[in-house]
């Protein structure tokens, strides 16, 4: 098992992805600043890991300001969707997504690298997604900053080499959160089919890997992102997309 005793700290961590990543960063003994805008469930959230909570709305660019700067693990993990068709998406709506997924991960780094580069050790993962490497119709706000957020990592990866920090995105498919598992009842509601029918024929299919990946598993990726057998792993994007990207 990984043995981390670093500081790390973990966005949207209050459920899904973020909560597992807190959990497993806690395991391997690191002391986790957990952030999310939903205020009970990120104090559990810290309660259970011994971590420390942050209500934050991301999308204020003055409480990002706020948050700690000494910080060996960052995990830009928290995100939006909106679903419309280009011509129907609100500009504010796609200005907000830029904000708390590209903006907010822009200036973490910003205010944490200075502190990895002083201690010539740093592990940066993004928690990106299939749709930073492919595009789907209706998600063109959730596409592009994932895009972006691609891209950034890819300019941390290089500009961080020299300072022993490493940066990287790990792109899952469809992960069983409270989101997905809420799309899908939508799914099955509106087109009249069962929730497993979803998931095999609307939401998997260009996977040919046929289930969800569960959070546990993105966070033992991110872990392993961290470890000393990933020292060397920069600048790349860790798929686990069932194949998606594959086919």
């Amino acid at each position: 098992m990984t043995h981390l005793p670093r500081t790390a700290l973990v966005t949207g961590a209050a459920r899904g992805i973020g909560r597992a990543c807190a959990r497993a960063l806690a395991e391997a003994g690191a002391t986790v600043h957990v952030v999310d805008r939903d205020g009970d469930a990120v104090k559990a959230v810290a309660e259970e890991t011994g971590g420390h909570a942050h209500v934050v709305d991301l999308a204020d660019p003055d409480a990002v300001a706020a948050l700690p700067r000494a910080v060996d693990v960052l995990v830009n993990n928290a995100g939006l969707q909106h679903v419309a068709p280009l011509t129907e998406l609100p500009p504010e709506r796609f200005a907000l997504i830029q904000q708390v997924m590209v903006t907010a991960p822009f200036l973490l780094l910003r205010q944490t690298l200075p502190h990895m580069y002083a201690g010539r050790w740093g592990r940066i993962v993004n928690i990106s997604s299939v749709h930073g490497l492919r595009a789907s119709p209706f998600k063109g706000a959730y596409v592009a900053a994932k895009h972006a957020l691609e891209g950034l990592s890819k300019v941390a990866a290089l500009e961080g080499a020299p300072h022993g920090v490493t940066s990287n995105c790990v792109s899952p498919g469809y992960v069983r959160t409270e989101l997905v598992e809420g799309q899908i009842r939508d799914q099955a509601e509106a087109h009249g089919i069962s929730p497993d029918d979803v998931v095999g024929d609307v939401l998997l299919a260009r996977s040919p890997v046929k289930r969800l990946l569960e959070p546990e598993e993105v966070a033992a990726a991110v872990l392993w992102l961290c470890g000393p057998h990933a020292a060397s792993v920069t600048g790349v994007s860790l798929p686990l997309d069932g194949g998606w990207t594959a086919n």
